[in-house]
């Protein structure tokens, strides 16, 4: 970085190097929970330096220390400003160290906060401006199990195994029987998979959405459904190795082009326990 300037707040910079790091930890064969903990610290590692100036550094903060840890992000993030030459570094490590105050405040620097349930953790991440130490009454009434995974990641074993007695809303499913191609125009997959999804949590229904799920904007749009109607909600995040993905892929009927599955892993967003009432990585 050249002399006077700032610390980069490129747009995307963060999340990008988030997807990187996950993906080659992923390939690399490193354990999930390794793997994770190392991309929550690339996705928040600029943090400390702009963090109180934030609305939102409360939320940040406990977010951080359910996924990796508050003290190791202060040290990233002093390594990182460390190395740069830039006009406003005192300041940045000034903010690093103002941060980590904060978090021991919180009492969430060493360890992860301790939500009352696992439905108060579920509301406060939903809610802004919630208090995190509020005992939400627990309202669930049917129970939606969202798989998340790469094409090949086991799906549909999952279900033969664990959801065989569970409605299903399946959009390869409705794909087949719509007629529509998955390289198609997908909306009026995505208008039939939420009308049935409305069906079952009207009538108060648990059941199983299979899809791939793989980005956290993609897990929210069945989350933001499944939370109007006070379902509780469970993520299934389904892994398999990179040459096991692509040989199951292979063994398909109608394989997902190469390409097309490339281009998934770069946008692969592993589920965490913000998003859901639960997180299970069988």
């Amino acid at each position: 970085m050249e002399s006077g300037s700032t610390p980069s707040t490129a747009h995307g910079h963060s999340r990008r190097g988030e997807l990187i790091a996950r993906r080659v930890l992923w390939e690399m064969g490193a354990p999930v929970s390794t793997r994770e903990h190392v991309a929550a610290l690339v996705r928040h590692h600029q943090v400390p330096f702009w963090a109180l100036e934030r609305d939102d550094i409360e939320q940040i903060a406990i977010r951080v220390s359910l996924l990796a840890s508050n003290v190791e992000l202060t040290l990233l993030a002093t390594a990182d400003i460390l190395g740069r030459v830039c006009a406003d570094q005192a300041r940045v490590v000034d903010n690093i160290g103002l941060f980590r105050e904060y978090c021991a405040e919180l009492g969430v620097l060493e360890r992860p906060f301790a939500f009352a349930s696992d439905h108060a953790r579920f509301m406060y991440f939903r809610t802004p401006g919630r208090d995190p130490r509020y005992a939400a009454y627990d309202d669930t009434r049917c129970t939606v199990t969202v798989l998340s995974g790469l094409p090949g990641a086991g799906k549909d074993t999952w279900l033969t195994r664990h959801g065989s007695d569970l409605p299903v809303v399946s959009l390869d499913g409705l794909r087949a029987e719509l007629g529509v191609a998955p390289t198609g125009d997908q909306r009026a997959v995505a208008a039939a998979a939420y009308e049935r999804a409305r069906e079952l949590l009207r009538a108060r229904r648990s059941f199983v959405w299979n899809a791939t799920n793989i980005s956290r904007q993609h897990r929210q749009m069945c989350i933001g459904l499944a939370a109007a109607y006070h379902a509780r909600v469970e993520i299934v995040a389904l892994e398999a190795t990179p040459h096991e993905l692509r040989t199951r892929n292979q063994a398909r009927a109608h394989p997902v082009p190469a390409h097309v599955v490339d281009r998934l892993i770069g946008k692969w967003e592993a589920p965490d326990i913000t998003e859901a009432h639960t997180v299970i990585v069988p």
